[in-house]
């Protein structure tokens, strides 16, 4: 019998929040199997599982852009982004230790956070209803993680996961978006000292305003528009990289500054 929305839904969150916290088999076929719009049938799932977050007493504090890369897009068969849900649970500041265990086969990317002052809620925004309803931006680091095993994913298994949401560290040196070049920063992380990813501004769908614009359009699509204090991780500026215990990453954004993740190590109890 094939699995329902709620089944689908409820793997996901045994396999974050059970007692197993372990990788599940990747959820695509059995999305497929419920017929209709897939993609559609993936981001019911993420609801189902973010409203059961609210209930249990989280807050949203913002929204995240994956697959902003067309590298990335092209490998997963894909010619859009995707988008999950951040909360304040998620939210931790720069230098703070991260239990590496808190988030599944982690991986982290430098990113562009926007932090709004000024809902979002038309349904085609400009460049400048971005400009104006962005309040700053700060240098972030996204902790990506995967509740599918192996990070065997393709695109519904990714959306009904959240995005392949985990954690995200945000630098505390607000900086205006008339200050440094969105476009052509350049962003170099390291990991304790070496070189593991660069990139720019340009690798985020052409321009991180770009992402945002479509994230705007989208949350107000479906009903949820972005509203002023949430956080946007517009995507990724360079290669993710795996997170190995005790890692120490520090990455810096041209005209923006600079954001440091650091993981504790494995053996280290969950609290």
């Amino acid at each position: 019998m094939p699995k329902t929305l709620q089944n689908i839904a409820d793997v996901l969150w045994d396999a974050q929040y059970g007692q197993t916290f372990t990788p599940v088999a990747p959820v695509r076929d059995d999305i497929a199997a419920l017929g209709g719009d897939s993609l559609d049938n993936a981001y019911q799932v993420q609801q189902i599982n973010t409203l059961r977050r609210i209930e249990s007493g989280a807050r949203i504090v913002g929204r995240k852009i994956g697959l902003t890369s067309k590298t990335v897009q092209a490998q997963l068969g894909v010619d859009r982004p995707d988008f999950g849900t951040l909360f304040a649970d998620m939210s931790y500041c720069d230098g703070q230790d991260i239990p590496i265990q808190f988030t599944q086969q982690a991986k982290v990317e430098a990113e562009i956070a926007l932090v709004l002052e000024r809902d979002l809620l038309h349904e085609q925004h400009t460049v400048a209803d971005l400009l104006g309803a962005t309040a700053y931006a700060l240098p972030a680091i996204e902790v990506v993680g995967s509740r599918i095993a192996n990070w065997d994913i393709k695109l519904t298994d990714t959306v009904a996961d959240n995005a392949s949401s985990g954690l995200f560290v945000l630098g505390n040196r607000p900086v205006q978006l008339s200050d440094f070049d969105l476009l052509n920063c350049g962003m170099v992380m390291e990991r304790r000292g070496d070189q593991v990813s660069v990139g720019t501004g340009a690798a985020c769908l052409g321009n991180p305003l770009h992402a945002a614009i479509w994230l705007a359009n989208t949350m107000v699509r479906v009903g949820s528009p972005l509203r002023a204090g949430d956080v946007v991780l517009t995507g990724a500026l360079g290669p993710m990289v795996a997170v190995r215990p005790g890692d120490v990453f520090a990455a810096h954004i041209e005209g923006l500054g600079s954001v440091r993740a650091e993981f504790s190590n494995e053996t280290e109890s969950k609290s």
